[in-house]
């Protein structure tokens, strides 16, 4: 089947009244000229189909308010649905495991297992390719047991390692953090200041312990083959850290010093399409936009809004050396390679035939 007359977005350049044939799921052939007979495009776009290495969706989905828990069919395939119509054609469903989460609720070792194990078993019936983002908080204590278990079943794609800890990481500014709880929750800026010291006293970790727990993860997923990412990095130690312990990618660094040394450690910096799009952090730290500007920006990450990603390609087209085809690889490209995926990304003979117009 040949789509004829598009403005197709390759990697390195653009070609107006394009055409492209598909053929059995893939990419077989693209002309330079409208094909006859072809199902007319009349030069909308058309894009690799995005590939989101973070979305934080897929918990409310399941649990759209503080227990109200609703049928796993349901919250995936509203998701599905979602997602597809942002373009997004791979999706890493990032799910979390936090030290403190209570039995049952939300983050907790049990509920987040069977969210994985719903997501692996549900996707049949999906629009798109379905995969995990395994998120861990280094102070949960039974993390490199977890993770061992759900390596060796092949039930996760991708594992970043966090640490929310106030303090550090997205939160290290702490007076901005207790002004934020403080209204979230609706209590005094004192009861918020009560609130965060005894989080951080919960929560810190002798340095050896924490050590060996990211030596253990990382050992863990070398051995399986599985793409690790370090989270929230702050300071260029931190950024080698993570470096030096395997991971591919930088996801959100706080600092512009963090993703500098991460991307001179090969580190794929990658940051939110919100933040983008908005043209600052939620939480105060470096502006999505300023890393593209340095030459720093290597995925952007649905995070908490896949609509936001086409926007924030658009947005950051304006500005990219390499115009739409050079902001366009930052959703297509440059997350596929990261993860090791040859088989999409791009538009080119042989590619998945994931399309996004």
């Amino acid at each position: 089947m040949w789509l004829s007359d598009f403005t197709l977005v390759l990697p390195d350049r653009l070609i107006e009244r394009g055409s492209l044939r598909v053929e059995g799921g893939q990419i077989a052939e693209i002309a330079d000229h409208p094909v006859a007979g072809g199902v007319a495009g009349d030069g909308l776009h058309m894009f690799p189909g995005f590939i989101d290495i973070h979305g934080d969706m897929i918990e409310l989905e399941i649990e759209p308010r503080p227990r109200v828990e609703l049928p796993m069919e349901l919250a995936l395939a509203t998701l599905d649905a979602r997602l597809a119509a942002s373009g997004v054609t791979t999706a890493y469903a990032s799910v979390s495991f936090s030290r403190g989460a209570k039995d049952g609720a939300l983050r907790s070792f049990d509920h987040t297992s069977r969210v994985i194990r719903g997501v692996r078993e549900g996707t049949g019936a999906c629009r798109i390719d379905h995969r995990v983002h395994a998120r861990f908080d280094i102070t949960f204590d039974r993390a490199v047991e977890v993770i061992g278990d759900l390596v060796r079943d092949g039930m996760v794609d991708l594992v970043s390692l966090m640490d929310h800890t106030p303090g550090q990481g997205q939160y290290r500014d702490v007076e901005r953090h207790i002004a934020q709880v403080a209204y979230v929750d609706g209590i005094s800026e004192d009861d918020a200041r009560a609130k965060v010291m005894d989080k951080i006293a919960q929560r810190t970790r002798p340095a050896e312990i924490m050590a060996a727990t990211l030596a253990a993860v990382s050992k863990l997923c070398r051995s399986a083959g599985v793409p690790m990412a370090s989270h929230d990095d702050d300071t260029v130690a931190k950024a080698d850290l993570m470096a030096g312990l395997g991971a591919v990618v930088s996801e959100f660094p706080v600092t512009i010093e963090a993703a500098q040394q991460a991307k001179a450690r090969g580190m794929a910096v990658a940051m939110g399409a919100p933040n983008a799009l908005r043209g600052l952090s939620y939480s105060g730290n470096l502006s999505a936009r300023d890393a593209h500007a340095a030459g720093l920006l290597s995925i952007l990450a649905a995070d908490y809004h896949p609509g936001t990603i086409l926007p924030a390609v658009l947005v950051l087209a304006q500005t990219d050396p390499e115009a739409l085809p050079g902001a366009a690889r930052l959703a297509t490209l440059n997350p596929a390679r990261a993860m090791g995926l040859l088989d999409r990304g791009s538009l080119a003979t042989g590619q998945r035939a994931d399309l996004c117009i």
